[in-house]
């Protein structure tokens, strides 16, 4: 797994708006030392009541998250982490440097079978681009292979696959995420 590209919006802001339950009147002003220990004091006491650690939804961050398919199916379980946009193994898989995508615990034999499945359908590729002068019946037998073979490509991709996604979400399911897969 990779962080990369971080950003971290609205921290001073969120910090004090955990404030605003115990006052009447609302001021604009950076944070001080108070707020910061009251920021402090409520994620912790968010430990046993999440309500505590509210204000935690106010910080937004934003970044690009390189980890495995195998990550990715356990990440789609957490509501509040958005995907802006990633890297797509259903468009670009036969495009991909098989080599370099996989985790060190994907077993070598699979790699293998992935870079000669890509290569034999890249060939394929290669020659439906010369076959233009066909007849159409041809050209449909051809691109129903075609497709066959990237359907193989696509069910026969280990977990192990690595793609990069920005991702957005706030401090409280960073949180949460972390108590839960932290191990």
């Amino acid at each position: 797994m990779k962080l990369e590209n971080i950003k971290v919006y609205d921290l001073e802001e969120s910090l004090v708006a955990s404030g605003y339950p115990m006052r009447t009147v609302l001021t604009q002003r950076e944070p001080e030392e108070k707020d910061i220990k009251r920021g402090l004091n409520l994620t912790k006491a968010s430990n046993g009541n999440g309500a505590h650690g509210q204000w935690l939804t106010g910080v937004r961050v934003a970044f690009d998250l390189t980890c495995t398919n195998k990550m990715w199916v356990e990440a789609e379980r957490y509501r509040f982490l958005e995907f802006v946009s990633s890297q797509s193994t259903m468009h670009r898989i036969t495009k991909f440097d098989i080599h370099k995508q996989y985790s060190e615990y994907v077993d070598p034999r699979v790699i293998e079978i992935m870079a000669e499945k890509v290569a034999e359908y890249n060939h394929l590729v290669d020659e439906r681009a010369a076959i233009n002068s066909l007849c159409d019946e041809a050209i449909k037998g051809f691109d129903a292979l075609l497709k066959q073979k990237y359907l193989e490509i696509l069910y026969t991709n280990p977990a192990g696959f690595i793609i990069t996604a920005r991702m957005t979400t706030n401090y409280r399911c960073l949180k949460n995420i972390w108590r839960q897969r932290r191990n």
